[in-house]
């Protein structure tokens, strides 16, 4: 069995659908497991609707549902010219379903609302996706991924219970395959004990195409998008940028961790555990070969790789009293940090203060100040750059940092890491 997953850009209208059939065209006779995300930037317009809803300006909200339902028919109408074919009704469902958003409480915990709402996403495009397969002429089935990963109530980051997914999706596709060849599910959910919708964190998709290829022991994973596979900079900001052709497990995990944004961090350990290859492949151009990350580190270091983290802030928090910063001290601060959902980018201890870097704009200053202020003096410094350069030399850490000053600098034997701001 393939594990396929595709995002956003690759099911953004309907000649996008209409390439995912002919890419799956590609390969008649083999049972895939398919995962989609929500079409086009839609998750981002089910946010706006959810903050929309709990901040009670309905208006707002109901023009943002109006928007997601006329993309959406759109879409639908230039697939399905026959109006009354089903899926037309799985559309109305969920758009009825998000219409009641309105009128209901909206819960106390805005994360538990934001699961159930903008989950309906990738809802929506999987159920458009799989009615196209069927009308195109593939054995297609739609799969519910809300009944089949079990997680944690950690909404909006869930934790997946390996255990009970496992047995749910095996029972699920026994019962599936081989009377189907492609099984179209979600990306990005899950659900509780209790049944209620959670997410796996923003961009999950690809974690759940982790997900099942593990629980399946699938031959592969490939993941369509519109570059031509992982390359060592992000083109959007790098001309001349390089195709990594083939690399580890660990060295995919690294640069994702660092922020590498063409695979989501939580993908690799469980393909890796099993040794699944993973393939970054082109869906505009699917007859490239693309990227394999498989065991094998022997051509990790041939060419190096370099991210940015743009509005960074840099924290120096010292003891009022002038002592040495000890592990009671460390405790402290990690604790506060944990309290306000704070992941550390970058961190550097003395004998005196604790620095540490985070996303300037998930980071309230203020409220950050106010919880050290009875113990430690906060400083700060905003509007920073954290590059990391994975193998890195002196050509390379000297391009990339010309009219810069150097804040902070770390090195190990593969890994160079720099904060830094414009001269």
């Amino acid at each position: 069995m393939f594990v396929f997953k595709f995002g956003g850009a690759s099911v953004k209208d309907a000649g996008a659908v209409q390439n995912v059939a002919s890419i799956l065209a590609r390969f008649p006779e083999k049972p895939i497991l398919l995962v989609v995300s929500a079409m086009g930037k839609s998750t981002n317009l089910l946010e706006e609707i959810a903050h929309h809803i709990s901040l009670g300006k309905k208006e707002e909200a109901q023009k943002g549902i109006q928007l997601f339902g006329s993309f959406h028919l759109k879409i639908l109408n230039q697939l399905f010219p026959e109006k009354e074919h089903p899926v037309f009704a799985h559309y109305e469902e969920i758009m009825e379903n998000l219409e009641r958003k309105l009128e209901a409480r909206f819960s106390e915990n805005f994360h538990f609302e934001y699961d159930q709402l903008v989950s309906l996403g990738e809802v929506m495009s999987s159920r458009i996706l799989d009615a196209f397969l069927r009308e195109s002429g593939f054995r297609s089935s739609w799969l519910d991924a809300r009944k089949l990963i079990r997680t944690d109530h950690q909404y909006r980051d869930a934790n997946v219970d390996w255990n009970r997914t496992e047995q749910l999706i095996r029972d699920r596709c026994e019962q599936v395959y081989p009377e189907t060849l492609i099984a179209v599910t979600q990306g990005f959910i899950g659900h509780t004990e209790e049944g209620f919708t959670t997410t796996l964190g923003r961009e999950g998709s690809d974690y759940t195409a982790g997900i099942f290829a593990y629980c399946l022991n699938a031959e592969q994973v490939t993941i369509w998008k519109d570059v031509p596979g992982m390359l060592n900079a992000d083109p959007k900001f790098f001309k001349g940028t390089v195709k990594l052709d083939k690399i580890s497990f660990k060295e995919a995990i690294e640069l994702a961790y660092y922020g590498a944004s063409v695979i989501h961090p939580k993908t690799i350990k469980p393909l890796q555990n099993k040794n699944i290859p993973l393939y970054v492949r082109s869906f505009v151009n699917p007859d490239e070969e693309g990227t394999i990350i498989q065991s094998s580190p022997d051509f990790d270091q041939l060419v190096p790789s370099y991210i940015f983290k743009r509005r960074q802030i840099l924290f120096s928090v010292m003891p009022k009293d002038f002592s040495f910063l000890v592990e009671e001290n460390l405790s402290d601060i990690f604790r506060v940090l944990s309290t306000i959902g704070g992941k550390i980018n970058m961190m550097q201890n003395s004998a005196l203060s604790f620095s540490f870097v985070l996303d300037q704009e998930k980071t309230d200053i203020e409220e950050l100040r106010k919880l050290f202020d009875q113990d430690y003096t906060v400083r700060f410094n905003k509007d920073l750059e954290l590059l990391t350069i994975r193998h890195y030399d002196q050509k390379t850490i000297d391009r990339l940092t010309e009219q810069k000053e150097l804040l902070v600098q770390q090195k190990t034997r593969h890994t160079m890491r720099i904060l830094m701001k414009d001269l």
